[in-house]
């Protein structure tokens, strides 16, 4: 019997039918995820590029005057034409557009990113402010996508080199498990 455990053994160690499935089990997960991940950061960042290139395509608009008297929801609409990768867009899409004295102490917007609240109904009350001549006029857009993975928690770390790109918070509940996209632009209204 003994002798039988011994043998049953010593053909259990020397056999090695089955070693490639074992590595590829163990590591494929792995790499899988930071596929999944890598995935998950590109579309990201394609969406985050067409927010930004919609905002200023609408900046460019409102300076030269082809969008006059823009409105929040032209605004909106007018980015979201650009932006057509994000989902839902002029429902997720939040505007604010503030004038500021550049000459006197210069303050940039202080105050936190404002975005659509996931667990309201009605839209926040927007700050539209268009400027008269000469005067500079910042846009802060921020739009609330959903992940692909939410399961991947990219995103929900505050990273300093990104700046105000991906909001912080986004786990908290007006976030309702989206992620925050802001784009900002600025112009000065020409004299007319």
């Amino acid at each position: 019997m003994i002798t039988e455990i011994r043998s049953f053994f010593r053909r259990f160690r020397d056999d090695d039918a089955g070693l490639a499935t074992i590595e590829f089990v163990i590591i494929f997960p792995f790499f899988f995820a930071f596929f999944l991940m890598t995935f998950e950061s590109g579309m990201i960042a394609v969406r985050q590029f067409m927010l930004e290139r919609g905002v200023d395509i609408v900046v460019r608009d409102i300076r030269i005057g082809t969008l006059s008297e823009p409105s929040d929801e032209r605004i909106r609409e007018s980015i979201c034409e650009v932006a057509s990768i994000i989902p839902d867009c002029t429902n997720q899409v939040f505007v604010e557009m503030r004038v500021q004295d550049p000459e006197a102490t210069w303050t940039a917007l202080q105050d936190p990113t404002r975005c659509i609240n996931r667990n309201e109904d009605a839209r926040p009350a927007t700050t539209i402010q268009h400027g008269s001549n000469n005067e500079l006029v910042l846009m802060r857009v921020c739009a609330r996508i959903d992940p692909l993975m939410p399961f991947s928690r990219i995103g929900r770390v505050e990273v300093p080199s990104l700046g105000s790109t991906i909001a912080n918070n986004n786990s908290n509940a007006q976030a309702g498990g989206s992620y925050a996209l802001v784009a900002l632009s600025s112009y000065v209204v020409e004299p007319q």
